[in-house]
């Protein structure tokens, strides 16, 4: 088990005044099993008006607006979150099992492609290669591994918004890429999947107190029986060093923040996420 504080500040500078501006913040994590939020707070200057509550996909959302003018919008997430590795699927679930009516009414959405997860014919074709003789978890994770060594991380090349195939034929990209070619494979494989936005705290030899340079991060989940957490990015479980903000079908269902302006000047982002391990 880890414990750590993290703060998350994203600052909006604007080249002329803003009249308003409407948000969602999805910067708050989600207690679980295996994941206890033990204090969190957000704060937004300019002061405003705020209103929390879950969306669809069970993500906790504070939508706020700004109406008084303003030059610069900087919106604090702060959090001490406990996190443990997840135990490993006591029975997984066969090839039977995922193509039963129940599963697949049940998990349809995480079964069905969005416009940025839907693999291209040469991922599926790698995808079932990897997977041939397999069971669902062990083909899942050969999945992973095998699009991942296809990939070069390669910071700037996409956006969060690049479809799969975008990345797939750069043979480039970063977290988000990998994990959304990551959540298309297997969804054609037949397996559900879903993406998973959240924190990596990059240093596991890190001390009591120390504070580092944090990442905003992406990874996946796969269903074989219970949700098995994976960062391909990494090549490793999604465990003790990844907390969770929120989950969906891609990462249009999970941005950060969301959210338009009223005014004729443009507007520049800086983000800076600093983690500190406290336990």
């Amino acid at each position: 088990m880890s414990r750590f504080r993290v703060t998350h500040t994203s600052t909006f500078r604007y080249s002329g005044p803003v009249q308003a501006s409407y948000n969602e913040a999805r910067m708050t994590p989600l207690s679980q099993a295996g994941q206890t939020v033990v204090d969190t707070r957000l704060s937004i200057h300019p002061q405003t008006w705020t209103m929390d509550y879950r969306d669809y996909w069970g993500t906790a959302v504070t939508a706020f607006e700004v109406l008084a003018p303003h030059e610069a919008l900087v919106i604090t997430a702060e959090h001490v979150v406990e996190v443990g590795d997840r135990p490993p699927v006591k029975s997984p679930a066969s090839w039977e099992t995922l193509a039963s009516p129940e599963v697949r009414d049940r998990l349809a959405e995480f079964l069905s492609d969005t416009s940025t997860t839907e693999a291209p014919d040469e991922v599926v074709d790698l995808t079932r290669s990897a997977a041939d003789g397999l069971e669902p978890d062990a083909a899942a994770l050969a999945v992973c591994l095998a699009l991942r060594d296809q990939v070069e991380y390669i910071p700037g090349v996409t956006s969060v918004h690049t479809p799969a195939s975008e990345a797939w034929a750069a043979r480039a990209g970063v977290c988000q890429d990998v994990a959304h070619l990551a959540v298309g494979a297997l969804r054609a494989l037949g397996i559900p999947a879903r993406y998973v936005s959240g924190y990596l705290h990059p240093n596991r030899d890190s001390e009591v107190g120390e504070t580092v340079s944090g990442e905003s991060h992406a990874w996946v989940e796969w269903w074989v029986g219970d949700w098995v957490p994976f960062d391909p990015t990494n090549r490793v479980p999604a465990g003790s060093h990844h907390v969770v903000l929120a989950r969906g079908r891609s990462y249009d269902d999970v941005p950060p923040l969301r959210g338009i302006y009223a005014g004729r000047g443009t507007q520049e982002l800086a983000v800076t996420v600093e983690i500190t391990r406290e336990g």
